[in-house]
């Protein structure tokens, strides 16, 4: 596959008959043998992940065989990789889970936030009932780090603490898979109050061959990997929603691509069939570029076919409608 060095990706919103704004995108996509099959020449630009690579926070956790200890199902194996929306079948996996650990949920430290399904939402609120730790998107990550640390014999008290024993296992991985060196720099906090870490965009799609790798060879890490991607691929709505767009990827490809969405208009995704992979950041963060941005590559790199393109044509040109259901516009991603 020709490498594409001088790509641009812009993402059109318009009003009527007019572009009322404009999102510009940086992107690294490589192949097998970690050669740059598509870039914007934004390689060494640092980039926060965030959500993003909650697959490979989770390897610690299935590491530990805290599943196992605690007869955890795959859908909450897949949850803990989960940006959840708080919808009824997420809330249902999580509570089972803390159940079964017998904790609180005042031991999650990720916060309170309400429901990001607007209509989950709405129904917490008529109930009457407050959110509480397990409405919050990260949720199932924390509660897997929680149970990877009661089963390797950790405090969880701090557990989200940037030296804490767990987090340094973490960032270990973390490295291994990004093949990079974690430095002061690149170190922040994450909007669920976990570390986060930066990392050049380059190395980022490296993480997505590895992961590949990890997936389809006898490595390292290949049995935690391929637990999670089998439960992720099964279950692809619990780690996001029936209404976004890195889960209806996974179905529409029927778990040959995995994907993961981040905060502030970030995706990273892999091809586990024609083995390639990489990240898309949205420059500004708006995330709505996002859907049409993916949708635009996966067809210029022939990585979905003309049946899944159909399934997620909806996204390429994807319909804006106000309050009142009335098409006002449209959002748009060109390559060049």
């Amino acid at each position: 596959m020709p490498l594409q060095s001088m790509a641009k990706i812009i993402t059109y919103v318009t009003r009527g008959k007019i572009i009322e704004s404009v999102h510009e995108s940086k992107c690294v996509i490589k192949d097998y043998d970690y050669k740059t099959i598509f870039t914007t020449n934004n390689d060494n630009d640092l980039v926060y992940p965030r959500s993003a690579i909650k697959i490979f926070q989770a390897i610690p956790f299935i590491n530990s065989k805290a599943y196992k200890k605690f007869q955890l199902s795959e859908e909450q194996i897949a949850i803990s990789c989960a940006s959840h929306y708080g919808e009824k079948e997420h809330l249902k996996i999580l509570n089972k889970w803390i159940n079964k650990i017998k904790i609180n949920k005042i031991h999650l430290q990720c916060g309170i936030h309400n429901p990001l399904n607007i209509n989950s939402s709405n129904e917490l609120l008529l109930s009457g009932a407050k959110p509480h730790q397990l409405h919050n998107n990260c949720a199932g990550k924390h509660l897997g780090m929680i149970s990877g640390c009661l089963t390797n014999g950790m405090s969880i008290k701090n557990y989200i603490n940037m030296n804490h024993p767990y987090q340094k296992l973490i960032r270990n991985y973390l490295e291994q898979f990004t093949e990079t060196k974690i430095t002061n720099k690149q170190k922040g906090v994450d909007g669920c109050s976990a570390p986060q870490y930066a990392f050049p965009l380059k190395n980022l799609s490296i993480s997505m061959i590895n992961l590949i790798k990890h997936f389809r060879e006898d490595m390292a890490c290949s049995d935690e990997i391929n637990l999670l991607l089998k439960a992720i691929a099964k279950y692809p709505y619990l780690t996001g929603s029936r209404i976004k767009y890195d889960s209806q990827l996974m179905v529409a490809t029927k778990g040959k691509i995995f994907s993961k969405w981040g905060a502030e208009g970030v995706l990273l995704f892999a091809h586990k069939e024609k083995k390639i992979g990489g990240v898309i950041k949205v420059k500004d963060g708006n995330e709505r570029a996002i859907p049409s941005i993916a949708n635009e590559i996966l067809k210029k790199l022939s990585l979905i076919n003309k049946k899944e393109a159909k399934v997620l044509s909806k996204w390429s040109n994807q319909t804006l409608l106000n309050h009142a259901k009335i098409k006002i516009g449209t959002i748009y991603t060109q390559l060049t």
